[in-house]
């Protein structure tokens, strides 16, 4: 494009800059793994990222709407799955990277609150069964659409179900029963997984 020509962002209006914008991301998710949803103020996300409130307001017109925007970004981000060109191993790249997620500090403290602050805030509620699940479904759900195509899964394998098999097990072991990270414990799930897949 040719610069002399571009008329540059529109007057009048506020011009967010990217630097601010990832200050006062890395800001919210360490105030809200500090306090909890329920105590999460814009002001203490403004004091933590050294910058005015209304930097703030100008991108979210609340903490909820705030919450549910950078945690969207953030969850739906992490989902990526590389295509190994096996089964096995995109199935083993989804929980390791899975499991590296939920065993982060600031993780391991959110998503429990998160979760409790869903059966009192319908946004929140909405935003981790709709936009986050949904979206997340759809790009892990990739894994077993190829496994189909390369014919290492039946036709008619149910990938609904599937999905619920590759996030269960591994949810469970590590965030609600904090399993330790011992050697071959994520190959084995892998396998486990994978023969219930194709059962």
């Amino acid at each position: 494009m040719d610069r002399s020509t571009d008329p540059g962002p529109p007057r009048g209006g506020p011009v967010l800059q990217d630097s601010v914008t990832a200050a006062i991301t890395s800001a919210f998710f360490e105030e809200l793994a500090a306090v909890g949803y329920g105590r999460l103020s814009m002001e203490a996300v403004a004091r933590r990222a050294g910058s005015g409130k209304a930097a703030l307001y100008r991108r979210w017109p609340s903490k909820e709407a705030m919450t549910v925007d950078l945690v969207v970004q953030v969850s739906v981000r992490a989902a990526d799955t590389p295509d190994t060109g096996t089964l096995r191993g995109d199935v083993l790249a989804f929980l390791t990277a899975t499991d590296q997620a939920l065993r982060h500090p600031l993780v391991s403290r959110i998503l429990p609150d998160l979760l409790a602050s869903a059966a009192y805030h319908p946004a929140i509620a909405a935003a981790l069964g709709e936009e986050i699940g949904t979206a997340r479904r759809r790009k892990v759900g990739a894994i077993l659409r190829r496994a189909v195509e390369r014919g290492e899964l039946p036709e008619d394998a149910d990938v609904d179900l599937g999905l619920d098999f590759m996030a269960g097990p591994l949810y469970w072991g590590t965030a609600i029963r904090r399993a330790p990270a011992g050697p071959g414990r994520l190959e084995r799930l892998t396998d486990m997984i994978i023969a219930a897949l194709g059962a």
